[in-house]
């Protein structure tokens, strides 16, 4: 009897030691799954953002959004893209419609940098975070960040390099009022020439930034002011129309030009010889540094409030460096 009682003692504690170890075993397993059920919850939930570039007639804007999307979507997040096509009041129910359906994050290159503050402050107090790209805000507290290139350091190295080139010359400034980086690159160019002996600005004319609309104010300009000899455009956008104009003017290669952007196009013109320089800017890097930003505030971790990244000029000297083909 001792004997039973004994076996039935050691059975007892030995289903207990058993039950106790799947009883460990089932919690720690649903420790994993529940982390794992959260996991995958997390990854299910799709975050939307919305962009909107003041035109999307402008392959610099199209590898901006292109590099925004690709982070994007390598995260399962998506994308909205939106033109104004250099209508600010446009851009204004662009960004309101945004508001509405509820995204969780807003890119924008305004098309005029004091209007859209409105919107922008819309979207601030529903607590939408806005990163604001290529070219500043008035309001600039409203935005969580700011992702530009040295927009006045731009202008400044066209201008510097203008003055190592020649001893003098009657300049034409083609700008982009509304939009700051225009007016920042330009007032670098300008500040660089200002006191320059032999140096004369005659005309600043605002050309939008477009190539349909830089043609013609430089064909109506020549005629205005016959003794130009140089132009600086605030984009190569710009510098194109300028150079078409120019070309049935006969004066092409005669007239120097200058540009921002190192666009594919700019740089192939400086190695054709009909432009002398333009103030290459890095799209792809903009375009991560924005996407990236975003992130680290839903993430809550702190952002700089302005990422200001360096242009370089792109001359036919040193031209190889950077090639022709494609966006540095």
């Amino acid at each position: 009897m001792e004997e039973d009682r004994d076996s039935r003692k050691r059975l007892v504690i030995w289903v207990c030691i058993c039950l106790g170890v799947i009883l460990t075993i089932a919690i720690l397993s649903w420790g994993t799954m529940k982390h794992e059920i959260g996991r995958a919850v997390r990854r299910k939930h799709i975050h939307k953002f919305g962009a909107t570039y003041m035109t999307m007639n402008n392959p610099f804007y199209e590898i901006i959004d292109d590099e925004i999307r690709s982070i994007l979507e390598s995260r399962g997040d998506m994308l909205i893209t939106r033109d104004p096509a250099l209508d600010v009041l446009k851009q204004i129910e662009q960004v309101e419609e945004m508001i509405e359906q509820g995204v969780e994050g807003i890119f924008i290159n305004p098309v005029d940098w004091k209007m859209i503050g409105p919107a922008l402050e819309e979207a601030f107090e529903a607590g939408i975070p806005i990163i604001v790209v290529d070219s500043d805000v008035y309001e600039s507290e409203l935005a969580d960040c700011t992702v530009v290139s040295d927009n006045y350091e731009a202008g400044v190295q066209c201008a510097e390099y203008l003055l190592k080139s020649r001893e003098g010359g009657n300049i034409l400034v083609l700008t982009h009022s509304v939009a700051k980086s225009g007016f920042d690159r330009i007032q670098g160019f300008k500040d660089t020439i200002e006191g320059q002996e032999g140096f004369v600005i005659l005309g600043e004319e605002d050309c939008l930034g477009q190539l349909e609309v830089a043609m013609p104010v430089t064909e109506r300009s020549l005629k205005e002011y016959p003794k130009i000899d140089i132009i600086m455009c605030l984009n190569d956008l710009a510098a194109m129309g300028t150079m078409a104009a120019l070309k049935d003017a006969g004066l092409e290669g005669k007239i120097a030009v200058y540009g921002v952007d190192g666009s594919p196009d700019g740089k192939s013109m400086v190695e054709a010889g009909f432009m002398e320089a333009t103030a290459a800017q890095f799209p792809r890097k903009i375009g991560r540094e924005a996407a990236e930003a975003l992130y680290h505030i839903l993430d809550g971790k702190p952002v700089e409030t302005t990422i200001k990244i360096k242009t370089e000029l792109i001359t036919k000297e040193n031209l190889e460096l950077y090639g022709s083909d494609g966006w540095q």
